[in-house]
């Protein structure tokens, strides 16, 4: 496993609903690991209360597995288990792994290999064997994903990735962002390769989620859209949204005004006047918020980093 001081990987894995039988799975993932010949660590962050996974953990550790157990107070989403994780984690190379069988454990050492000549590589669970219904959903989210941030990769939901350690400090998640953490590391100029991996065949996720899951991951795409494409600029988006509204409020109120003036009809009693009004109020606040925020921007542009510098040479 490796010594107190010298940690070359860290495996974190968050413990959220869903969980296989924890006994199983630490030991396959152990035997990928073992098989690397190098040290690594292994952090179970438990993102709520699970007395099962707990006590099962607990006694690893008493038959004298050096794995750690990092319990939270409350379930905080696994955005914070990762964040937790990563502010644990000793190893120069950090491997994300799922809670329950997703891809074949098997598949660790090749992803480790690769970072070689890449900073982040993800598994594409590949072939599938997940019923139609989940693979057309599948397809739909990426092509929603590939429009919206330019992206190519085809299985952002697979958790296992491996990634050196200078991508998470330099990329903050929150919310559910750690699963477009490959897209926003390689906005952020990282190289990012995804490779398959074949699937397990215990990966028996849900083919239909609650209406409440699809509307999350909506939102989630919206968030990526607009971290990927108008953080550093805001006043492009919020200028061309304002200036769009304010342009379609300001001509209806002119065929108002000018209806008024030359075909005497009266203004009394027209929803359109008080409509073109609010549209040209909105979009007059729409751009003063989009101006707002290149002022935020502006001052404090000295600490924003939007580089990531592979190599100096000469110094």
């Amino acid at each position: 496993m490796g010594t107190e001081d010298s940690i070359e990987i860290s495996a974190i894995v968050p413990v959220s609903e869903r969980q296989d039988d924890i006994r199983d799975l630490y030991g396959d993932y152990r035997s990928a690991l073992d098989s690397l010949g190098t040290t690594y660590e292994v952090i179970f962050v438990l993102d709520g209360y699970f007395p099962s996974i707990y006590d099962a953990l607990t006694a690893l550790r008493g038959a004298g597995e050096p794995l750690k157990v990092i319990q939270l107070t409350q379930s905080f989403g696994e955005a914070a288990a990762f964040t937790v994780g990563f502010e644990h984690a000793r190893g120069e190379i950090i491997l994300t792994l799922p809670s329950y069988y997703q891809a074949d454990p098997a598949a660790l050492p090749s992803l480790v290999r690769d970072l070689d000549t890449y900073d982040m590589v993800i598994g594409r669970r590949w072939p599938r064997q997940d019923s139609g219904l989940k693979r057309l959903q599948t397809k739909a989210f990426h092509s929603i994903v590939k429009f919206v941030a330019d992206s190519s990769f085809q299985d952002l939901g697979c958790g296992m990735r491996a990634l050196k350690r200078r991508v998470v400090e330099e990329i903050p998640i929150y919310g559910d962002q750690y699963r477009f953490l490959p897209v926003l590391a390689e906005k952020r100029g990282f190289r990012v390769h995804e490779v398959d991996v074949p699937q397990s065949k215990r990966d028996a996720a849900p083919s239909v989620y609650g209406m409440g899951v699809y509307l999350r991951r909506i939102l989630d795409i919206l968030t990526i859209f607009f971290l990927v494409k108008f953080t550093k600029k805001p006043l492009r988006f919020f200028g061309l949204v304002g200036s769009a509204t304010f342009a379609f409020g300001g001509l209806v109120l002119l065929i108002v005004i000018f209806q008024r003036l030359f075909m005497d009809v009266s203004l009394a009693g027209r929803p359109a006047l008080l409509l073109s009004s609010l549209f040209v109020v909105l979009g007059i606040q729409l751009f003063a918020l989009g101006l707002i925020g290149e002022l935020i921007i502006f001052t404090h542009a000295r600490d924003i980093k939007e580089y990531t510098i592979d190599e100096i040479l000469g110094e």
